[in-house]
């Protein structure tokens, strides 16, 4: 019997291996030298809390589904109905095609009709690579329309370094957190991170620290990296390129049986609720092909 993500795609090299799924694109796996480095799920099993998946063509949650672009209303399936959110995009549960498959590297790519509430037609591209360096991801989004079309994407990985996340330090270069309602999860403003629980600009335990938060204003090298290290006893280093303006932390806190064992860093080049909001959306022109790119590796 097929696995419930569908075909499995395995890459591996310089002491790293990944597994990629057909269902969504999705990372199931990811190790270095046999340990875990993110908190994926088993092959006989579905995604939860959206593990691993691709959130295209939006991360997070529009509200109420509705939104204008270029004059026109446009009202989106409610996919987290108890919040009547529209939420992570229209294609993690899709069934993606290989167009290319290696030792180290698998690329896959799906198209996204046109349909009720995102009228536009993408050609949507993942690229996973492994070396030495660790993990490198390559999401793309080529507009096939004969209009601009509204666009902003992310990811959902879960960091893991074999500890309990109340035995870790953390490592957060951001310096603006992104307030939200509490109840639908909507952005209602911003705060410096400045004396707050969620300044982690230096090293600082985790303990105690319960995140479902986005922050924003990352202090970046001068390659254009921000860079997120989770670490106990070993760690884990998750980056993002200047196309990802924001980054998403989620401690599961509120789902039973995850019991605080791993960390969700989701990059995201745009804040939930960018298509009603506009900030930091991108329109894709017809013809046009938008990337973002972030990695993972042991450090």
């Amino acid at each position: 019997m097929l696995s419930p993500s569908g075909e499995q795609f395995e890459i591996s090299a310089g002491g790293y291996r990944a597994v990629i799924t057909e269902s969504g694109a999705a990372l199931r796996v990811l190790t270095h030298d046999g340990e875990d480095l993110v908190d994926g799920f088993a092959e006989d099993a579905m995604a939860s809390m959206g593990r691993g998946q691709l959130l295209m063509p939006w991360p997070n949650r529009i509200e109420d589904g509705r939104y204008e672009f270029a004059g026109v209303q446009q009202q989106l399936a409610l996919t987290e109905p108890k919040r009547s959110n529209a939420s992570h995009g229209l294609a993690r549960w899709a069934a993606w095609s290989v167009l290319e498959h290696t030792a180290s590297s698998v690329a896959l790519t799906y198209r996204l009709m046109a349909q009720t509430g995102y009228p536009w037609l993408l050609d949507l591209h993942v690229q996973y690579d492994v070396s030495a360096d660790g993990l490198t991801v390559t999401q793309s989004a080529t507009n096939l329309s004969d209009s601009p079309a509204p666009y902003a994407s992310g990811a959902h990985p879960y960091l893991t370094v074999g500890a309990p996340l109340d035995t870790c330090e953390l490592l957060l270069p951001a310096a603006t957190r992104g307030l939200a309602d509490p109840v639908r999860l909507l952005p209602t403003g911003r705060e410096s991170v400045e004396g707050t629980d969620v300044d982690f600009q230096v090293w600082r335990p985790v303990k105690g620290t319960v995140f479902n938060d986005a922050f924003t204003d990352l202090r970046r090298g001068r390659d254009g990296r921000a860079e997120v290290v989770l670490r106990a006893d070993r760690a884990v280093l998750l980056w993002v390129d200047e196309q990802h303006r924001w980054l998403q932390l989620y401690s599961g806190d509120d789902v039973a049986g995850h019991d605080r064992r791993s960390l969700a860093v989701e990059p995201m080049t745009a804040n939930a609720n960018a298509f009603r909001t506009g900030e930091d959306l991108v329109t894709i022109e017809p013809e046009d092909t938008f990337s973002a790119v972030w990695g993972i590796r042991a450090v």
